[in-house]
C-alpha cells in the first residue's frame, strides 16, 4: 500500500486557478519530487496532504488515513515544513523548539541538538528579528526533530544560501538510506534531480507529465553537436544526412559549419561508421536534464494530463 495516496483531487477556487483531477502515489522509502513554478498548484496539492484544506472531489490518503478526517492522527509521525514560514514573533527560537517539542512529547533532545548543529542555527535570538535564512533553518530543525517516518517538504531550501543548499540536499539523501518516504514540492531542478526516485510536473493545476527519475538520467535518446573543419564537408554532410533515416538533425548553421543530431542508442554504431567518413573540428555530447525537459514541456499549450513519458515533448 502507498505511503502517500492523492487520488483525482480537486479543488477549483475559479478563474482557473485550484487543482484539477491531480492523482499520484507514493510508495514507502520513495522521495518523490512535484515539479513546478509559483502557482501551479504544488502547495494547494500540499494542504490537502495535511488535511489543512477539504477536496471538493477526490481525496488524500496517509498511511491510508484520510488527510481531512485524520490530520491530527497523520501529523503524529509526519515532518511538515511549509514554503512560507509563520513563526510567533514573540518567542525566541529556543522556545519555539521546547514548545514544539513539548506539542509532540519529545524528552531527549539529542536529535534536536544534532539537528541544530547540522543546519548551524543559532537558535537564541528572536523570532522576530532572525533573517529568512535561519527561520528557514529553524523550521527545517522543528520539522524533523522528532524523526518522522513520512516528510512533507514544500520549497524546503527557500532562502538558504547555496552551501546549505547542498547541505539539505546530502540531508535527504541520509534520510532516504533510512527508508524514510518524502515528498518534495519544488521548482528548484537541482534539488529534485539530485534527490527524487519518481517526479511529477504540474502545470496550471494539472499533471501534465510523471516518470521515474532514471528514465530521465538515462534516456535512449542521445544529442549531439558536431563541427566540421570545412565548409565543404559540411555541405557534404548536410545532403548525406537528409537521406539518412536514423539520424535527425535537428539544426544546421552553415556560417559555423555545426549541426545538433539526435540519435537512439540502438543506432550509435551506425553513427559513427557514417560520420567517420567526414573530416570534424569537435563531436560532443549535449546532455538533456530535467530543467531542458522541463521547458521543453512547459512551453507547450497543450492542457493534456497525466501518465506522460520523459521525451515526450522531445519527440514531438
Amino acid at each position: 500500500m502507498p505511503v502517500i495516496e492523492i487520488e483525482h483531487l480537486t479543488k477549483d477556487y475559479g478563474h482557473h486557478r485550484g487543482i484539477f483531477d491531480v492523482s499520484f502515489s507514493i510508495e514507502k522509502g520513495e522521495v518523490y519530487g512535484f515539479l513546478g513554478p509559483n502557482g501551479a498548484g504544488k502547495t494547494t496539492t500540499i494542504r490537502h496532504i495535511m488535511g489543512f484544506s477539504r477536496p471538493q472531489q477526490g481525496r488524500t490518503l496517509v498511511n491510508g488515513l484520510n488527510s481531512w478526517e485524520r490530520a491530527s492522527d497523520i501529523q503524529k509521525d509526519l515532518g511538515y515544513l511549509p514554503g512560507e514560514i509563520a513563526l510567533p514573533e514573540s518567542l525566541t527560537g529556543h522556545q519555539f523548539i521546547k514548545m514544539m517539542a513539548e506539542l509532540r512529547g519529545i524528552t531527549d533532545m539529542t536529535h534536536t541538538k544534532t539537528l541544530i548543529k547540522k543546519f548551524e542555527l543559532d537558535p537564541s535570538g528572536s523570532l522576530k528579528r532572525m533573517s529568512l535564512g535561519m527561520k528557514r533553518k529553524l523550521a527545517i530543525v522543528t520539522a524533523f526533530m522528532h524523526d518522522p517516518a513520512v516528510l512533507v517538504l514544500d520549497e524546503p531550501t527557500s532562502g538558504l544560501d547555496p552551501i546549505m543548499q547542498n547541505l539539505f540536499i546530502e540531508f535527504i539523501k541520509e534520510e532516504k538510506e533510512k527508508g524514510k518516504t518524502i515528498l518534495i514540492s519544488s521548482h528548484i531542478f537541482s534539488e529534485i534531480d539530485a534527490t527524487c526516485d519518481k517526479i511529477s510536473i504540474i502545470k496550471d493545476g494539472r499533471l501534465i507529465s510523471s516518470f521515474m527519475a532514471d528514465d530521465l538520467r538515462h534516456s535512449e535518446i542521445k544529442t549531439y553537436e558536431i563541427e566540421f573543419k570545412t565548409e565543404e564537408e559540411f555541405n557534404r554532410f548536410e545532403h548525406a544526412v537528409k537521406d539518412c533515416e536514423k539520424f535527425e538533425a535537428l539544426s544546421l548553421t552553415p556560417h559555423k559549419h555545426q549541426t545538433i543530431l539526435r540519435i537512439y542508442d540502438t543506432d550509435i554504431n551506425r553513427f559513427i561508421s557514417f560520420i567517420s567518413d567526414y573530416d570534424v573540428k569537435f563531436f560532443s555530447e549535449i546532455k538533456f536534464t530535467l530543467e531542458d525537459y522541463f521547458m521543453k514541456f512547459y512551453d507547450r499549450t497543450s492542457n493534456e494530463t497525466g501518465g506522460v513519458e520523459p521525451y515526450a515533448a522531445y519527440r514531438n
